[in-house]
């Protein structure tokens, strides 16, 4: 069958102890199984049907299969919030996926239920591109250039809850990749300017390839320089306010990629996600979220070819799945999201588990004041016409 043929990905370690490249610097759980054990994929089931309706799974596009086989819905980070919201019987919410996304889960759902993440180390290297004191830093600039009263804040669903506080307090609103475009029209009937944040790529890509503004519209603001390393007057010039954030994975992808694969694969179509940059955007053939990635496979007529701008576990669960199509990996190096795989199947397990014995491991809880503003600005995301 073609398709994506990864190398083998080394096994994290496990077991007690600080986590020195994490973004958090967390400790991670002990007592973990070991990751051969081969009763794994059986306790975890067994846990699971114990817990019952008690515990709902989720599961983010790009996880292992070992743990997308438990999931019992799997989706993108705002789907699987949604989900969560909705089963509101499940007192247990089990995210395996990121930081961030079990943040937004915990906001959506009611205060008796209890949202996990199986590894407290699995963060986000772009959410985590943006803290909160940095974010303050750039409207305290925007405020000493005399724009922050028509500025309005546009933050990406993979932000932190502290950054999606600061969003909603601002009246500004969440966007998704899907809804961006949306989310930049109704930001633009509120202000004369966008602070968005933290990927840079898909502002630019949105606001210059959507909604037709020019590259000279859009600065970056770098948190690392004073003033975002930006004058008064090109704050005061720009339409769009970049911050200076990227994904660690789409950031990786490169036009000279895309040439390769359009010199390898005869006929193939290059589909990318917009956290990609411009230049491989615009070189690519259709660019679009993670549900749009998998609708158009799912749509794309048999023997038609494709490479795949995304994280590679999506890549070949996809080409796994669409046995008729040639589907590959745009890059020819592995590119996994490192924080992701940390969600392993033992990591599932020791969750599950514990639930089973009476503990609530690695519970994720959003402070109020910082829930209830989080909270408007992921309303009015789904207010956006």
């Amino acid at each position: 069958m073609p398709g994506v043929e990864p190398t083998p990905l080394a096994l994290l370690l496990l077991g007690r102890g600080t986590d020195p490249d994490s973004e958090r610097g967390v400790d991670c759980p002990g007592d973990l199984p070991a990751a051969s054990d081969p009763t794994l994929v059986e306790r975890a089931r067994t846990a699971k049907e114990a817990l019952g309706d008690r515990v709902f799974v989720l599961g983010h596009h790009y996880q292992r299969d070992e743990v997308i086989q438990f999931a019992d819905v799997t989706g993108d980070s705002f789907r699987l919030a949604q989900q969560a919201a909705a089963r509101p019987e499940a007192e247990f919410i089990v995210f395996c996926g990121v930081h961030f996304m079990a943040e937004s889960a915990d906001i959506l759902t009611g205060p008796d239920q209890a949202v996990l993440l199986p590894d407290l180390a699995a963060g986000c290297s772009m959410a985590d591109m943006a803290t909160f004191d940095q974010v303050e830093d750039c409207w305290e600039a925007l405020t000493a250039a005399g724009v922050a009263d028509v500025t309005v804040p546009v933050s990406y669903m993979n932000s932190s809850a502290a950054i999606k506080g600061f969003t909603g307090r601002h009246g500004g609103t969440i966007c998704t990749s899907s809804n961006a475009e949306r989310a930049l029209e109704w930001a633009f009937t509120r202000g004369t300017k966008v602070l968005f944040m933290p990927d840079q790529h898909l502002g630019r890509n949105t606001a210059v390839r959507e909604l037709g503004l020019s590259l000279d519209d859009c600065v970056v603001y770098d948190p690392r320089k004073p003033m975002g390393g930006l004058t008064p007057q090109q704050l005061q010039d720009a339409t769009m306010i970049l911050w200076k954030g990227h994904c660690s994975v789409h950031g990786r992808f490169t036009v000279d990629a895309v040439r390769d694969v359009r010199e390898r694969v005869p006929g193939v179509n290059v589909l990318v996600h917009p956290e990609c940059s411009y230049d491989v955007v615009g070189a690519a053939d259709l660019v679009g979220s993670t549900e749009f990635i998998i609708r158009t496979l799912e749509a794309a007529e048999p023997g038609s070819a494709w490479a795949i701008g995304t994280e590679l576990n999506l890549v070949r669960r996809l080409a796994n799945e669409h046995p008729d199509k040639t589907v590959v990996f745009l890059e020819k190096t592995v590119c996994f999201c490192s924080t992701m795989n940390r969600i392993d199947l033992p990591h599932l397990v020791w969750t599950l588990e514990s639930l089973v014995e009476g503990t609530v491991p690695n519970r994720i809880e959003v402070e109020p004041e910082t829930a209830r503003w989080a909270r408007a600005a992921l309303d009015q995301m789904l207010a956006l016409p």
